[in-house]
């Protein structure tokens, strides 16, 4: 009797490689991190949550993204490591699984003057490329397209050493380039106010100068022009002769001796353009870029018409079209033109910056133009300007890490937002994204909430899961995720109107609009609309009005939120005052600083190629003071011990007793009314989080004198609970007569608001209109605008 054989069907054995689809992290405790574990799952969509300084960041950016960097940098030999940022290892006892770390975080572009979307990306230098190919008349390679580079040429003679001896030749070069000679490549000139630079009533040595730090004491600046010889410093400016004015004014570099010592006179023209009209306006510090307004007026270029180009750049054309014309057109419009174009002989170029501009399109900034300068982009823009190049990657197995992406999204551009990151997430990437916004947490694989809290607060996972298991879990974002803000019953009657009338700056289309004063008024639109356009350049901050812009804090290591905020002052003095002595022993970076560590607290060690090594100071044990300093006492507390402290005990500490101090008080009151109570008054600046930065900066900005409150994008960085701790603020100031005008497109703060003007239709040359004015409920009754139909989705109508 013979029997079938019997066909087993059995599973092939996994193979070794394909059991790593996790990245594991094991004890992390970067920052306020407690030893936090987490298993991450690679090729899904992971999204961070938590309130503002829970962690989030701490973990993705500062540890997983820090190692998977240092790491690739190790890979490079140690004389390339040499020239690259050394990384120290992230305190984190295991890092499994770890992939490529591709960073989109919304640090600003670089304000460089010259620096702009088109030379951000990829699609200047292609562009550069088509007109050095198919311009006419043909003015040379692409670099004569450049408004980088300058036009030169030489001539001389060369000594060479030929089969052993020497022999003069004569050489010759030139370069040929785009930029424009009068405006060297910034589109503008400037026009210097003489009397904002000094007081002609007064000699040198009396203290003319009325330029920012520039100090008599001071050897770079007052000295040089006092002892320089070419002048009287004893004389009033305006009786110098013909000869004494164009030297102090106009005078080419040279050296003199003050004091024995080498140093560099100038005339003060080109010194002032050098030291302060070189860099962005709009990347300096507030009292510079104060003196900056005052001094100096800004114009087009009357050579170039503010295109930056020469005139041979200018005069080469593709079909009646220039490349300053390219430039300027709506990248959207731009990119139809390219395809317009039918050359095979330049089809694989085409292509390419055709992809590039519709990646643009895609992405929501279709609305730009590629001469827009960098250092305007919001950082919701500039993230979005960094994704361009990865859009079309054919990269896979990497992972992505994406700081708040849709950050001044419009909840219209939001949805695009999220198909881009499942997108990148389908092509077989890992997306880890912090992120705040619900409809970005709603398409996470999977969810890690921080917390509970804040700063010291925080630190710990408080979930790992599903976006399901989230909203059901006892989470702090848990029981906010579902949350949606009801429209007011009834909203603040306004006091008057600020009348704006024909505004047209950017896109803006002749706009005619009255602002509501004494109430919460919204402005909102889709991303591009010309909001920013119409409020920033319709209201000028200054006399009565205090304008909150988006941009960064910046400051170093030994800056903090004392120092930042203007605390640290009535402190000293308070200190000073109790003790007799004077208040620069009390600041850490002056007088009263630990002589072996420089008031740092630490002492930095530059290991070269290797990451650097920052040891606690044995001297003063990272107290930053000298001994001696300490011994000084306020309240029964030293300087150190009150920089410890968090906000909400230094506010009780300086509110009553002996160390009662109003001034100190006053901003410390500010500080725990945005909801930074826990955050201790020496923290450096470089620990904080963005949403802790973002309130930081509101509080200070909440002592200016004024009646106008201008908030652009104050919900960034802030978790949905914190945005709740916003309104009420915003509900303190406009009850006590302030006129409230805030730049969002978050709904919660629109619900809340009494009067919504919404721009729009579309974004560029399509938007620039006002589509709609009135209360929150009339823009959720009309249903007319794309803001409505979103309200009306959010609040349930």
């Amino acid at each position: 009797m013979s029997t079938a054989p019997r066909t087993h069907t059995e599973q092939p054995a996994r193979h070794a490689a394909d059991g790593h689809d996790l990245i594991r992290v094991q004890g992390a405790r970067v920052n306020n991190l407690r030893d936090v574990s987490v298993e991450l799952p690679k090729r899904r969509l992971t999204v961070f949550t938590g309130v503002s300084g829970s962690g989030k960041s701490s973990l993705v950016f500062g540890t997983i993204a820090a190692e998977s960097q240092r790491m690739i940098n190790e890979t490079y030999s140690a004389f390339v490591q040499g020239f690259m940022p050394t990384l120290a290892r992230p305190d984190v006892d295991v890092l499994e699984g770890l992939t490529t770390a591709i960073i989109v975080d919304q640090q600003r572009l670089g304000a460089d003057p010259r620096s702009t979307v088109g030379t951000a990306t990829d699609a200047n230098a292609m562009l550069r490329i088509l007109f050095s190919r198919l311009g006419q008349p043909h003015i040379g390679s692409p670099q004569a397209f450049s408004f980088n580079v300058a036009s030169i040429s030489g001539a001389g003679a060369v000594t060479l050493e030929r089969a052993g001896r020497k022999v003069k030749e004569r050489r010759d070069f030139s370069i040929t380039g785009g930029m424009c000679p009068r405006c060297e490549g910034r589109g503008t000139v400037s026009d210097i106010d003489l009397t904002q630079l000094y007081d002609d009533s007064k000699s040198i040595e009396e203290g003319a100068f009325t330029i920012p730090g520039w100090k008599s004491d001071s050897w770079w600046t007052v000295r040089t022009y006092a002892e320089s010889g070419f002048l009287d410093p004893s004389k009033p400016i305006r009786d110098f002769t013909e000869r004494e004015m164009r030297d102090f004014l106009y005078r080419e570099p040279v050296k003199v001796k003050v004091e024995g010592v080498n140093l560099t006179y100038e005339g003060l023209i080109p010194k002032v353009q050098k030291s302060f009209l070189s860099k962005d306006v709009d990347a300096l510090q507030p009292h510079i870029r104060a003196f900056v307004e005052r001094a100096v007026t800004f114009a087009d270029c009357p050579d170039c018409g503010g295109t930056r180009l020469n005139e041979a750049a200018r005069s080469s054309k593709i079909g009646g079209t220039g490349i300053a014309d390219a430039c300027a057109m709506q990248i959207s419009d731009l990119a139809e033109w390219v395809r317009g174009l039918d050359e095979p002989s330049a089809a694989p170029l085409l292509t390419s910056l055709g992809r590039t501009l519709d990646s643009f399109v895609e992405i929501g900034l279709g609305y730009l133009s590629l001469d827009r300068p960098s250092g305007t982009l919001s950082g919701g823009e500039a993230q979005r300007v960094k994704m361009i190049r990865h859009l079309g990657s054919s990269l896979t197995d990497t992972t992505y890490v994406f700081d708040e992406p849709t950050i001044g999204l419009h909840p219209h551009d939001i949805r695009r937002m999220n198909d881009l990151l499942l997108r990148l997430r389908d092509k077989g990437n890992t997306v880890l994204v912090v992120e705040h916004k619900p409809e970005t947490i709603a398409i996470a694989d999977h969810v890690v909430d921080l917390g509970p809290g804040a700063g010291t607060a925080g630190g710990t996972v408080c979930f790992e899961g599903t976006v399901e298991d989230l909203r059901s879990g006892d989470t702090l974002t848990g029981h906010h995720l579902d949350d949606r803000a009801s429209l007011k019953k009834t909203v603040r009657q306004p006091s008057g109107a600020l009348e704006i009338r024909g505004a047209d700056a950017n896109n803006l289309r002749d706009v005619d609009v009255d602002i509501p004063l004494g109430v919460l008024t919204v402005v909102t639109g889709v991303a591009g609309s010309g909001k920013s356009s119409l409020v920033h350049g319709s209201i000028r901050a200054g006399e009565g009005v205090v304008a909150i812009g988006q941009g960064a804090i910046r400051g170093s290591r030994r800056s903090n939120p004392a120092t930042y905020t203007g605390l640290l002052d009535p402190i000293r003095k308070a200190f000073a005052k109790a003790n007799g002595v004077k208040p620069a022993l009390f600041s850490a970076n002056s007088e009263g600083a630990c002589p072996t560590c420089k008031g740092a607290g630490v002492i930095y060690t530059d290991l070269a190629m290797m990451a650097g090594v920052a040891t606690l100071c044995e001297e003063c044990e990272g107290k930053r003071f000298q001994a001696s300093v300490l011994e000084y006492r306020l309240g029964g507390r030293d300087i150190s011990e009150v920089l410890a402290m968090p906000v909400s005990e230094a506010e009780e500490f300086f509110g009553t007793g002996d160390a009662r101090t109003p001034a100190a008080h006053a901003v410390l009151r500010r500080l725990a009314d945005v909801g930074l109570g826990y955050l201790s008054l020496g923290q450096p600046l470089t620990t904080l989080s963005g949403g802790e930065r973002q309130r930081l900066k509101l509080a200070t900005h909440m002592g200016g004198k004024g009646g106008v409150y201008i908030l652009d994008e104050p919900t960034a960085g802030l978790h949905l609970a914190d945005v709740e701790h916003l309104l009420g603020l915003l509900d303190r100031l406009v009850d006590s007569g302030k006129t409230v005008i805030v730049i969002e497109h978050h709904q919660a703060v629109m619900a809340h608001a009494d009067w919504i003007i919404d721009l729009g239709p579309g974004a560029g040359h399509d938007g620039g209109l006002v589509v709609f004015e009135g209360t929150p409920a009339d823009l959720v009754a009309a249903r007319s605008t794309l803001t409505g139909e979103h309200l009306a989705d959010y609040v349930g109508a």
